[in-house]
Formats: C-alpha cells, structure tokens, sequence
C-alpha cells in the first residue's frame, strides 16, 4: 500500500501561490451586450446567431437597428434580451399616442414575453442627424411609446434614445463641457426629466475612435501615458474614454440631472481601414475592446462617478461588407460571418484570454 506523504511548508506555499497567479490570470465572465447590424449580404440567419451568442459568448443581450420581426423571434427562450429601434422617419407620426400603440401591438406585443425587450429606442442619434420634425417630436414621442408600453402591461421595457457626442459643447477638459446652446433646454432638459421620471438611462455613443489623433494615440487606446489633469475638478485622466463620459455626466449635472443613469449605445474600434489608417488594427481593436469589456464589468467608474456601472453595448458583432463610407466602417465586427472571432476580448465561453 503506497504511504501518504504529507507535503513540507514549502511545497504548501509553492502550491498556494501557484493557484493565486493562476486565479489572477483567468478573466472573469463580463456579460456585455453588441449591436447586431445587417448592412451586408452575407451573414447567417438570426436563428443561427442568436443560438451562437447563447451557446458560445457571454453577450446577454444585443441592440438591433430596426424591430426585424425575423431577429425578434430569434431570440424567443434565449435569455438575451434585445433593443430594438424605430427608423427616423417614423418619430414625427409616433407623437400621437393612437399612433404609438398601434406601434406597440405590432412590433412588440406579439413576441412578449417569449423575447425579453429590453429597450424601444426612438430613433438613433436624432439631434445629429435628424431635421427639425424629428428633433421637436423626439420627446413626445418617448413619452407617447412609454405610454402606450405601460397601458400594455409592459412597462418592464423602457424607452430611450442613443445620442453622438455631437451634442456636446466642448469636451476637454470635462469640467467645461455642456450641451449645445438650443437642444440643452428645448429638447435635452425635458429628455432627462423624462429619464428621471421612468428610471430608465440617458443613452450615450462615446467613441474614443473619433477622437484619435497621432498624439493621443496612447490615450486614446488604453496604454500608459502621463494622463490629461482637468484643473477645474483636480481629476486626472488616463484614457479618452473616462473623459468622454465625464463630460457627459458634467453637462447632465449643469442642467440638475446628474443622478440620471447613463448608458452605452455604442462604442468600438475598427479592426482595419483604408490604406494610412494605420490606427485600424487587429490589435487596436482587441486591445480597446477589451479594456471597454473590462470597465464594464468592473464597477470602477470615472473619475467624477466612482462605483458606477454602465450598461454597454460594443459596436458591433459582425464585420459588415455593404455599409459605405471607407473601409474602417465595415470592419468593427467582433466576428466575421461564419462566427469566427476576429481577436479575442475573452467573451467566448470556456476560453482564456
């Protein structure tokens, strides 16, 4: 019969920091959510990704562009909850509250509570791209959908909207950031009161992307750098990102709504781009990315909201091959159609980074 050999100090504490390196290294799982976009013709049936995400990633929830009754029905018994988006156009008509809940017993009521909603965003980036119909019927269009969702019985779902950072006034530092002169009080304050009041998040899309410049290069991307200090706080940054969302969070406060939650739409970085955008990388996506996935999970907050956590969205989950513009806009896709991942930011079930 073999002996047991009770193993000596040495070896117990060899073993002990053995397993504490490894538990160190081993990344958690981050639940994140992706925007699912189309802008191409050659991407698997919704069926075949919502069974994907379900079964490979840790994405528990996705952002689609429009209310595809195809994508909703695919998420049916997943888990993963999903936002879907009115077009544009349709936001001047959906003010009406006839109108609003027709919308709602078209496009949500039939696949509740098999799919999980989680949002109805009216319209995207509606103050940057919208005219003036859209942009003065945006918030009596929030307020009718929120209605209509409540007299529904579904008032679980909240209503929101995703904003470009192109409603600021100035950025940097933090401390002097507002909302443009105009949307502030005519279309933003009324927003965020209505935030306030339905409890859902004021929806942000701060890409760090289109801040890049070859001197904020490190910045930008998460790598070590001396930092921005913002004397008008006394904080210190050290990556565009926390900045971004502080300016955000400062023009909020100026208009007394800073208590309001703060989510995010959008946010990613292309994998390649057009010949001297030497920026659009494979590593530059994976290594923002995975810092955005970190943050994410983190609970560390900024540096004016410590401890906070911000539902996020990354932008987006597969590379899409008709979308215009140069050549960066068809490749932020964390995959490519046939589901294999273009870098890894530690999102696939029963893998290591």
């Amino acid at each position: 019969m073999a002996m047991f050999r009770r193993p000596s100090p040495l070896h117990l504490l060899f073993l002990i920091s053995t397993l504490l390196l490894l538990a160190h290294h081993l990344p958690s799982a981050t639940s994140i959510g992706v925007n699912y976009g189309t802008i191409a013709n050659d991407l698997p049936p919704p069926a075949q990704v919502a069974q994907f995400l379900k079964d490979r990633t840790t994405i528990d929830r996705v952002k689609i562009f429009d209310a595809n009754p195809d994508i909703i029905r695919a998420f049916a018994n997943t888990g993963i909850s999903i936002s879907i988006t009115i077009p544009n156009g349709e936001i001047p008509a959906l003010a009406n509250p006839r109108a609003a809940r027709r919308w709602v017993s078209s496009n949500v009521k039939p696949f509740h509570p098999q799919t999980k909603f989680n949002y109805v965003l009216v319209g995207n980036e509606i103050l940057h791209w919208g005219d003036a119909a859209m942009v003065s019927n945006l918030v009596p269009a929030m307020r009718s959908l929120h209605n209509a969702l409540s007299r529904a019985g579904l008032s679980d779902i909240k209503v929101t909207t995703p904003h470009s950072l192109a409603i600021l006034d100035g950025s940097n530092p933090p401390s002097t950031a507002r909302f443009r002169p105009g949307w502030d009080q005519n279309v933003l304050a009324p927003m965020l009161r209505f935030h306030r009041r339905t409890k859902s998040p004021f929806m942000v899309n701060p890409y760090p992307y289109f801040s890049w410049n070859t001197q904020n290069n490190r910045f930008s991307l998460f790598h070590r750098n001396p930092g921005v200090h913002d004397w008008g706080t006394g904080k210190t940054y050290t990556n565009m990102y926390d900045l971004l969302l502080d300016a955000v969070f400062v023009s909020m406060r100026k208009l007394g709504f800073g208590d309001v939650e703060i989510a995010i739409g959008e946010v990613g970085w292309p994998a390649a781009g057009d010949p001297g955008m030497s920026h659009c990388t494979v590593e530059n996506a994976r290594w923002h990315n995975l810092n955005i996935v970190k943050k994410a999970g983190s609970g560390q907050g900024t540096p004016l909201m410590p401890g906070r956590k911000f539902e996020t969205y990354l932008f987006g989950l597969f590379t899409e091959n008709m979308k215009p513009g140069s050549a960066a806009e068809r490749n932020f896709g964390l995959f490519r159609p046939d589901f294999s991942p273009v870098y890894d930011i530690g999102i696939m079930r029963g893998r290591q980074l």
